[in-house]
C-alpha cells in the first residue's frame, strides 16, 4: 500500500507507516494552533478507512471535516496537508528514507519534457505556455506546469546545504499578473466588453492566477521539505491564525481578518454577562413574605423569600492609547468597543496620546469602524504638545474634564503599552479612577517580559490596576470572559 504519499503523492512506506504518518500530520496541525483533541485524532484515523486513498482531494476534505472547526483554520491546514501529502508526478521520498535525488534523474517521470532549442528565451516560452494553460483552466495541467516552472526558473545558486528554490524567482520571470489583458481577450473573444460577462471573466482570471501562485508556492515548500524536513518547513510556511497574530505586528491584511473576530468576541462577552445576571445572588430578604410562608410550617422559615434583584446593564469606559507604537492594538480594541455598545447601557470611549479626548461620537451605530479610527487621528484632540505618549498628562486631563465618567457602576478599561517616554506616570490619578470604578483592568499588548524595561511603567501601573498581557485576539477572548 502507498503510505504518506497516497495516489503517488509522496514517499512509499509499509502499511503500518501510514498511521505514524497521520499522527505526525495531526501533531503538525495542533502545533499550528488548531485545537485537535484525541477524539478528532481517532476520527482522522477512521477517515483513512472510508475514503479513497488514491483520491488526494477526497482525503484532504475528509481529514478537514474532522480536524477543523472554523473556516479561518483552512489555509493553515491546506499548507500542512500539501507538506504531508504532497502532489507530484513522481513520489517524493521523505528525507530520512531518501537514497537519491528527490527530483529524479534524467529520464525519470520527474524530469521536464519541454524541449527548448538553443537561443530561445526559456522564460518567454514558459510564459506563453502559462497563458494557454490559464485560458484552458485545467487545474491538473496548471499544477504540473508549476512544478516545471519551479524546476527551471526557481533554482538559486547551489549552497553547501543543498539546492534552494524560491517562488519569487518564478513569479519575477513569468510575471503572470501582466497576462490579465491577454486572458480577458481570450475568454471574452469578440464579445462586448463591460457588464456581467466581463466581471465573470475577470473573476475567473483572478481565481486561476491565484491557483497558479498557490501551486508554485506548494511546489517550493514540497522541495524544501524534501531537503530540510517537513517539520522545519512547517514552522516557517504556516501563517499564524488570525486570533494568534500579534497586534503590534499586524498589517492591514491582518487587521481586516481580525475584524471578523470582533462580533464573536462581543457575543461571547454578552453571553457571559447574561449568565452572570441570571446566576447572580437574589435580592434582599423579604421579611414579611418569609414570615407568612413560615406559618404553614409551624413558624419555621423553611423557605425564604427575597425581593427582586435590580439588574442593570454595566457601563463601560474605554481609555485607549492611540499613539503610533500601539496602532494595531488600539485599532482592534476600538472595533471591539463599538461591537460592545449594544451589550452595555453606556459605552464611552476616550483616546489619548499626550492629551485626552472623548471619541464616542465617532462610534455611532452603523458607523464604519475603519473610517471612525481614521477620523480619530484627524479630528480628535489627542495631541497637546509633541505627539509622544504622556500617560500622566492624559490621565489628568481625563479626570479634570470628565470627573463623573467613572462611577460605582462603571467598568474601566485602559488600553496601552504603559511606555511613558520617561514622563510622570500619573499613578495617583489612575489609583483614584480605579478606586471609584466597579472594576478596572489594563490590557497591555507587550509581552510580560518587557514590562518595566526602558521607559515602561507597566509594573508600577500593575500595582494599582489589574494589568493583563493581551497581545493576540486569543488572549483578548480569554480576557473578555472575566469582565
Amino acid at each position: 500500500m502507498s503510505g504518506p504519499g497516497v495516489g503517488g503523492t509522496g514517499g512509499t512506506t509499509a502499511p503500518g507507516g501510514l498511521a505514524g504518518h497521520l499522527d505526525g500530520f495531526v501533531r503538525a496541525v495542533r502545533d499550528a494552533g488548531i485545537p485537535v483533541g484525541i477524539t478528532q485524532a481517532v476520527d482522522a484515523a477512521e477517515i483513512l478507512t472510508v475514503v479513497d486513498l488514491l483520491d488526494r482531494e477526497q482525503l484532504r476534505h475528509g481529514l478537514a471535516a474532522v480536524l477543523l472547526r472554523r473556516a479561518a483554520q483552512r489555509p493553515a491546514y491546506d499548507v500542512l496537508f500539501d507538506l504531508w501529502w504532497p502532489l507530484s508526478d513522481r513520489p517524493v521520498v521523505a528525507p530520512d528514507d531518501a537514497d537519491g535525488d528527490v527530483d529524479g534523474e534524467p529520464g525519470e517521470p520527474g524530469e521536464s519534457t519541454l524541449d527548448v532549442p538553443d537561443g530561445v528565451d526559456l522564460a518567454g516560452l514558459l510564459r506563453d505556455r502559462l497563458a494557454q494553460l490559464l485560458l484552458d483552466g485545467d487545474p491538473e495541467a496548471l499544477r504540473r506546469f508549476a512544478r516545471e516552472a519551479v524546476d527551471r526558473l526557481g533554482r538559486a545558486t547551489p549552497s553547501p546545504s543543498g539546492q534552494s528554490f524560491f517562488s519569487y524567482r518564478v513569479m519575477r520571470a513569468l510575471s503572470p499578473d501582466t497576462l490579465v489583458a491577454q486572458l480577458l481577450a481570450g475568454l471574452l473573444g469578440d464579445g462586448e466588453r463591460g457588464g456581467l460577462a466581463e466581471q465573470v471573466a475577470r473573476q475567473t482570471v483572478r481565481e486561476r492566477l491565484a491557483a497558479f501562485k498557490s501551486a508554485v508556492e506548494a511546489e517550493v515548500r514540497r522541495r524544501a521539505a524534501a531537503e530540510r524536513g517537513r517539520d522545519k518547513v512547517a514552522k516557517s510556511a504556516v501563517r499564524p491564525l488570525a486570533d494568534q497574530i500579534d497586534f503590534l505586528r499586524a498589517n492591514q491584511a491582518d487587521l481586516a481578518e481580525l475584524r471578523r473576530t470582533v462580533a464573536p468576541l462581543a457575543r461571547r462577552l454578552a453571553v457571559r454577562l447574561s449568565a452572570r445576571r441570571r446566576m447572580g445572588r437574589e435580592g434582599r430578604l423579604d421579611f414579611r413574605r418569609t414570615v407568612r410562608a413560615s406559618l404553614g410550617t409551624g413558624g419555621v422559615p423553611v423557605v425564604t423569600h427575597h425581593r427582586p434583584r435590580r439588574v442593570h446593564k454595566p457601563e463601560l469606559v474605554v481609555l485607549c492609547d492611540v499613539s503610533g507604537s500601539v496602532a494595531g492594538f488600539s485599532h482592534f480594541t476600538l472595533m471591539l468597543t463599538q461591537a460592545l455598545r449594544e451589550h452595555f447601557s453606556g459605552v464611552r470611549a476616550f483616546a489619548f496620546v499626550d492629551s485626552t479626548d472623548e471619541v464616542t461620537r465617532f462610534f455611532r451605530p452603523g458607523a464604519d469602524v475603519t473610517d471612525a479610527v481614521a477620523r480619530i487621528g484627524r479630528e480628535a484632540d489627542v495631541v497637546g504638545f509633541d505627539g509622544h505618549s504622556d500617560y500622566g498628562t492624559a490621565f489628568e486631563v481625563f479626570a479634570e474634564r470628565w470627573p463623573s465618567a467613572v462611577g460605582p457602576k462603571t467598568s474601566l478599561l485602559v488600553l496601552g503599552d504603559g511606555r511613558t517616554n520617561h514622563r510622570q506616570p500619573g499613578l495617583p490619578v489612575l489609583a483614584d479612577l480605579v478606586r471609584r470604578s466597579r472594576t478596572a483592568h489594563w490590557l497591555n499588548p507587550e509581552p510580560h517580559r518587557l514590562w518595566g524595561s526602558g521607559d515602561s511603567a507597566a509594573l508600577r501601573y500593575g500595582e494599582v490596576v489589574d494589568m493583563v498581557e493581551c497581545r493576540t485576539a486569543a488572549q483578548l477572548a480569554d480576557f473578555v470572559t472575566t469582565l
